[in-house]
């Protein structure tokens, strides 16, 4: 699943590719991936809108355009593909964006996806964003403000950084290497984190997604950034999937919290 890391790759590739481009018309295979507004109104207000910018909010890619924000959410297998006019339209490519010389489609297998185009003026202050936590690299996310979100949180720390609400972008992956790094156990109520270990999170997550983005992500079999694109950070893992702990060489655990494969070392993280 395309996680913070994994979308700023996106975005990067798709800068190079469809900035100052009009969108001449638009194709949609499968009205669910329009959240809002309706599809007859997505396609009429997006038609003649240039693509002005490409940003990310959390786990959002945001298509700056004229008038409007174009919010895009990969979920499981979202991939977007530039392709010729006479390519095959296939049965996963649900979006397609015509421009002058190509087009922009979005492929998504498990049709999770979802869009929204929002007036810009409204676009940070409705949902979805308006929902979304600190960036990681937000000057505000200290070991206060965690302590104050975590007070009431019973649930284990592993769950908690899922939570978009708090701080976005850590998926699965990234929260096992990012509690590795900690010394935290997964397991570990998130109401009980000290500051210390509060500030290793922080640290440890600027840490990872850090050098996740520097290399493009993590491939897994879900996800490319791009056809011909793919990351290298799944090289770089020091916990998740793996057998052995780095540090103590230990057996690693493989476990479901809440539902999530985790994988950590007892001795590491007591």
């Amino acid at each position: 699943m395309p996680e913070l890391p994994e979308v700023e790759t996106v975005k990067e590739t798709l800068k190079k590719q469809i900035l100052n481009q009009k969108i001449l018309d638009v194709v949609v295979n499968y009205p669910n991936i329009i959240e809002k507004p309706s599809v007859e109104e997505f396609i009429k207000k997006i038609k003649n809108q240039t693509i002005i910018d490409i940003k990310r909010r959390g786990k959002w890619l945001l298509f700056e355009l004229n008038d409007y924000y174009l919010l895009s959410h990969l979920r499981m297998e979202g991939k977007y593909y530039i392709k010729n006019f006479d390519d095959e339209v296939t049965k996963h490519q649900h979006v397609i964006f015509k421009f002058k010389d190509f087009e922009l489609r979005y492929n998504d297998t498990r049709k999770f996806g979802r869009m929204y185009l929002l007036d810009k003026k409204d676009a940070y202050n409705t949902k979805p964003l308006n929902e979304l936590g600190y960036e990681p690299w937000d000057s505000k996310l200290n070991s206060d403000y965690l302590k104050e979100k975590y007070k009431n949180k019973k649930l284990p720390i592993k769950t908690v950084l899922l939570d978009q609400s708090i701080i976005v972008g850590i998926g699965n992956i990234y929260a096992d290497e990012v509690l590795y790094l900690s010394k935290i156990n997964p397991y570990k109520k998130a109401n009980t984190l000290t500051n210390e270990e509060l500030n290793n999170i922080i640290k440890n997550t600027k840490v990872v997604l850090e050098k996740a983005i520097q290399l493009g992500g993590t491939t897994i079999k879900s996800y490319t950034s791009s056809e011909g694109v793919h990351g290298k950070f799944q090289n770089e893992l020091l916990v998740h999937t793996k057998e052995e702990c780095p540090n103590c060489h230990k057996k690693i655990t493989k476990v479901k919290i809440n539902g999530r494969g985790t994988y950590y070392c007892e001795d590491c993280q007591k």
